[in-house]
C-alpha cells in the first residue's frame, strides 16, 4: 500500500503509464509545404478533367452557334423559296386568268373562218350550204367548222340559222336568215 502511496506522490496524481500499443490510425506531422505538394497531387487531376471538360463545353458551343447559323440561313432560303413559290403562283394565276379572258373572246382566225362562211352563203343560191361543204371549204374538222359558225352567229345575231336537212335529220345546213 506504501508503494501505491509513493507512486502516487511521485506522479502527481497522473497513473502510471502503461505499456501504450500504436493504433492503426498513425498519426503524420507534415509542414505547409509538404500538405500544399500532397493536395496538389491530388487535386492536379481533377484540375485537368475540369479543363478538358471546359473544352469541350466551349467546342460544344461552337458547333450550337454553328448550328443555329446554319439553321437561320435554311430559315431565310425556306422564307425565299416559299416567297418565290407564291409570286410563280400569283404569275400562273395571272397567266391563266388572261387565257381564260383570251379564249372568251373570238380568235383572229376563228373570225377569219367566219367571214369567209359569210362571203360563201351569200353567194349561194338560197343563201344556205351544208355542214359537209362548208368543212371542205375550210378545210377543218367539225370542231374548229362550230368554233366558227358560234362566232359567226355571236357577231351577227338573228341573221343566221341551222336547220335539219329534209332528207337526213342527221345533217345540218346553215342557213342565211331574210332581213
Amino acid at each position: 500500500m506504501q508503494e501505491i502511496a509513493t507512486a502516487r506522490i511521485n506522479t502527481f496524481g497522473i497513473a502510471p503509464k502503461a505499456d501504450v500499443l500504436p493504433s492503426e490510425d498513425s498519426i503524420f506531422v507534415l509542414t505547409a509545404r509538404q500538405l500544399q505538394a500532397v493536395i496538389t497531387r491530388a487535386l492536379q487531376p481533377l484540375q485537368e478533367e475540369v479543363i478538358e471538360l471546359k473544352a469541350i463545353v466551349a467546342s460544344q458551343g461552337e458547333e450550337i452557334a454553328t448550328l443555329k447559323a446554319t439553321v437561320a440561313e435554311q430559315k431565310a432560303d425556306y422564307e425565299s423559296m416559299n416567297l418565290l413559290r407564291c409570286e410563280d403562283f400569283v404569275f400562273v394565276s395571272k397567266r391563266v386568268n388572261a387565257l381564260e379572258r383570251k379564249k372568251d373572246k373570238p380568235g383572229e382566225t376563228e373570225t377569219a373562218r367566219a367571214e369567209k362562211i359569210s362571203k360563201y352563203l351569200l353567194s349561194q343560191p338560197g343563201r344556205r350550204a351544208s355542214y359537209e361543204s362548208l368543212r371542205g371549204l375550210l378545210g377543218v374538222d367539225k370542231f374548229a367548222l362550230n368554233d366558227a359558225i358560234r362566232v359567226l352567229m355571236e357577231t351577227s345575231p338573228g341573221w343566221y340559222g341551222i336547220t335539219r336537212s329534209s332528207g337526213d335529220k342527221r345533217k345540218r345546213t346553215l342557213v342565211m336568215l331574210p332581213r
